[in-house]
């Protein structure tokens, strides 16, 4: 099974490094789940979530089927779910709700985190690996805020053929809000 994710991830990439090569007019047509879609609709795809990648190329067939929109192939990708989660509270992401959650002074130095997760079938989440983390304290308070959250239902579930279906995301925390981090030095040698 990694193999076979390996491989979707692999194709994806490199769906995703050709397709800006072109021309809009030379792009091929994105089909996710069966509906017609946008490249920056593929680009927001989760690799975890997909199920699997086809190709196909341009002929006779899909120009009958798609019309002039196949002209330069197809790449139909079918997610593990038919409707992705959804975050509950209403004019915020899950980042944000996380940060709200989280003592960070304006004067505390920019720090970053990047935590998986994953949103269970019924709504709550479980909190998975820290994939970088610039700063402990930060670590600290953001997965304490974390594990508070996983104590209420705080997402909709994807759903698959009607089931909810467990979906894994990556949530990255930035703190202050709005200051950069400061990059690391390095040295250039010509």
């Amino acid at each position: 099974m990694m193999i076979m994710k390996r491989a979707y991830t692999t194709v994806l990439t490199a769906v995703l490094l050709l397709v800006p090569l072109f021309s809009s007019a030379q792009s091929p047509l994105i089909i996710i789940n069966g509906t017609v879609t946008e490249l920056t609709d593929l680009k927001s795809v989760n690799p975890q979530d997909i199920e699997s990648i086809d190709t196909e190329p341009a002929n006779e067939y899909t120009v009958a089927k798609y019309g002039s929109r196949a002209n330069n192939g197809i790449v139909c990708v079918t997610l593990r779910y038919d409707k992705p989660a959804e975050f509950l509270i209403a004019d915020t992401s899950f980042g944000d709700y996380i940060s709200s959650h989280v003592k960070w002074s304006d004067s505390d130095p920019a720090a970053r985190i990047v935590v998986r997760y994953t949103i269970n079938p019924d709504g709550h989440i479980t909190t998975g690996e820290v994939l970088e983390s610039t700063d402990a304290r930060l670590r600290r308070r953001v997965l304490a805020a974390m594990k508070a959250a996983e104590k209420q239902p705080l997402w909709r579930a994807a759903m698959r053929s009607g089931t909810p279906v467990a979906t894994e995301r990556v949530v990255q925390i930035s703190l202050p809000v709005g200051k950069s981090m400061e990059s690391e030095p390095y040295i250039i040698i010509l």
